[in-house]
């Protein structure tokens, strides 16, 4: 078991496929920035099936796939079929804007992806766009195919922006009611320039659960899955409903993760820069033992916290770097 020097047990993988995005969300991505990762120093498919087999046999069960957004990856189908068929590897998940969903839900799922977090800011057309930079159609209906695929479950992420888009939580409740998705509200973090402009509109997910109260019966409810969110079941329903707060209430005391660039870097905390780089292990002939001991030497100095609200401005890359 791979465990940290605070005694947290490291069984979930975040893994970035690749830095890009078509979308611009402007708390993710400032739609100035070109600084993204040339192919040559991605990852190859069998460089991420080497290192992921390393860390199953560290004891690592869980794996997500993220980007930037990681259906703009060629060779994502291969990736996922080669991580699904790793022994210890019991749970392969994807993160995704979805806009390229309707395409690839099939696929992805005939390659072993069984659970989908979906980032959805806004059901209102100019709004979406606004946020992203792009069109809410094409999610919408990748949402749609996914369902169709049998996906599940199915979590919709909304960043929750004051003076953007709180007024549409209700709304997104009703929509998520609809369609038998579960629905988690997350706080804004001041990850990037882009996290740090945003800043301006945080608000922290109290108000909206105490909003929420007020029309619906929440009752605390379990879920399964390896985030950090606090679940809870609207009335009688079976929407389930969550609040991710990494600012207004860290939840770093039971962190279970770490997260691998898509140049092979090992991120130990998303609110830290301290990280590993493997690939010049992987391209210099390092064994499988070597690269499981930098592992382990890397996740004892996991920290115990993040720092995002005393340095905010320490972490410079953004968010899509690693995939949140």
């Amino acid at each position: 078991m791979l465990k940290d020097s605070f005694n947290r047990e490291i069984h979930y993988l975040r893994l970035s496929v690749t830095d890009r995005c078509d979308f611009r969300c402007f708390y993710c991505l400032p739609r100035s920035h070109r600084e993204f990762e040339t192919p040559d120093e991605w990852l190859t498919s069998d460089e991420i099936e080497r290192i992921v087999g390393q860390f199953s046999m560290l004891g690592v069960k869980h794996v997500r796939l993220t980007g930037g957004e990681p259906l703009v990856r060629k060779e994502l189908n291969e990736i996922a079929s080669k991580i699904a068929a790793l022994p210890g590897i019991e749970e392969l998940s994807l993160s995704t804007n979805a806009s390229r969903l309707a395409q690839f839900s099939e696929p992805l799922h005939s390659a072993g992806v069984r659970r989908l977090n979906i980032s959805l800011d806004s059901l209102d057309e100019e709004r979406f766009k606004q946020i992203t930079g792009s069109h809410l159609q094409p999610v919408l209906q990748g949402i749609d195919a996914a369902l169709d695929s049998g996906f599940h479950p199915i979590k919709i992420n909304m960043v929750v922006m004051r003076g953007i888009n709180d007024h549409e939580v209700e709304g997104m409740v009703e929509y998520c009611l609809d369609r038998g998705l579960t629905l988690r509200f997350i706080e804004t973090m001041p990850v990037g320039e882009g996290g740090r402009s945003a800043s301006q509109h945080y608000l922290p997910l109290s108000e909206i659960e105490a909003r929420l109260r007020k029309r619906y019966t929440l009752q605390p409810a379990a879920m399964r899955g390896s985030g950090p969110a606090s679940y809870f079941q609207i009335d009688d329903s079976g929407l389930v409903i969550g609040f991710i707060t990494p600012q207004s209430q860290h939840f770093c005391d039971t962190c279970n993760r770490v997260r691998l660039s898509v140049t092979g870097d090992l991120h130990l905390c998303l609110g830290q820069e301290d990280r590993l780089e493997l690939r010049p292990m992987l391209r210099s002939g390092a064994s499988d033992e070597t690269i499981r001991q930098a592992i382990r030497d890397a996740v004892m100095r996991k920290p115990e916290r993040h720092n995002f609200n005393e340095v905010p401005e320490a972490i410079l890359r953004p968010m899509s770097a690693l995939g949140g």
